[in-house]
């Protein structure tokens, strides 16, 4: 039988966030302790636990039939390597970053600087773009420290809360990009496992729509309807059923959670009592 392999990170929370979205898609994974691979039981998968600088490689060669790996990590590695799920976890910027005490009047200020930065490919392209000429010093690991010893002006690397930035005494000054998991496909990937791929995004595309919407219940009073019913945006329409107690209804709809709390003041403002709000485990439309 036809499997899918998918390569994730081997550690650390792109590795957690990727199996935790395999778990919610129904996805069984039977994974012992320091496996390189593992077998789902209830789906045609395989999983490759690999080093993340690795995947692109897999990738191209097509050892691997897809990978949920950081967008920044194909920019760097597989800018020919294509994505057709953003996934909405591990978000990050890759960002230039100087001493605290520097003053920084524009992109100007790296001319003829010294750059520290596990990112070369995507540096060299920001400054080739700006018109700026830096020397690049490749360091696979903590480049934060590169400034304070001398090694560097300024660095580029991947920032999330800023607080290893902080730490270091640097502030960021240029964003490169924006970044998330995504769900990258091998341009070598065959017929049926591009298949297996196809029910696979079905999934993930389920639980991620579930993920960013809530489920509201509520009551109104019958002649506010059709004013509750204008601000609720629905999937298509909400559902409407009427209530035991004679003039009132239930009202039953989607939101998206981003804009939740806005819409459930103004359905409050509008007559809407009993508001209940439930999460969504996955939403099939």
């Amino acid at each position: 039988m036809s499997k899918l392999k998918i390569a994730i990170q081997k550690s650390g929370r792109l590795n957690q966030d990727s199996l935790q979205i395999l778990k919610d898609c129904g996805i069984s994974i039977d994974n012992g302790k320091d496996q390189l691979k593992a077998s789902a039981s209830n789906f045609p998968l395989e999983i490759f636990y690999l080093r993340n600088g690795d995947i692109p490689q897999y990738l191209k060669d097509g050892v691997v039939d897809a990978a949920i790996i950081g967008e920044n990590l194909l920019i760097e590695k597989g800018n020919e390597i294509k994505f057709i799920e953003k996934l909405g976890f591990s978000k990050c910027k890759v960002s230039l970053a100087i001493p605290k005490g520097e003053n920084y009047n524009g992109i100007s200020y790296f001319q003829n600087k010294r750059i520290a930065t596990s990112y070369p490919n995507t540096v060299q392209n920001f400054l080739t773009k700006n018109n700026i000429q830096a020397q690049l010093h490749i360091i696979n690991g903590s480049v934060e420290i590169a400034p304070n010893i001398g090694l560097a002006d300024g660095i580029c690397d991947i920032v999330s809360s800023g607080s290893t930035l902080f730490k270091n005494n640097l502030k960021e000054v240029e964003i490169l990009l924006a970044s998330e998991a995504v769900l990258a496909v091998s341009p070598e990937i065959e017929y049926k496992q591009q298949e297996i791929l196809d029910k696979l995004q079905f999934r993930i595309q389920s639980v991620l729509k579930g993920r960013q919407s809530r489920y509201v219940l509520l009551n109104a009073p019958n002649e506010k309807l059709e004013k509750i019913i204008n601000i609720l945006p629905g999937m298509r329409s909400p559902t409407v059923l009427p209530l035991a107690q004679k003039g009132w209804s239930s009202v039953h709809s989607v939101l998206n959670k981003n804009e939740f709390w806005e819409i459930i003041d103004e359905l409050k403002n509008n007559g809407a009592e009993g508001i209940l709000v439930c999460p969504i485990e996955k939403m099939v439309v």
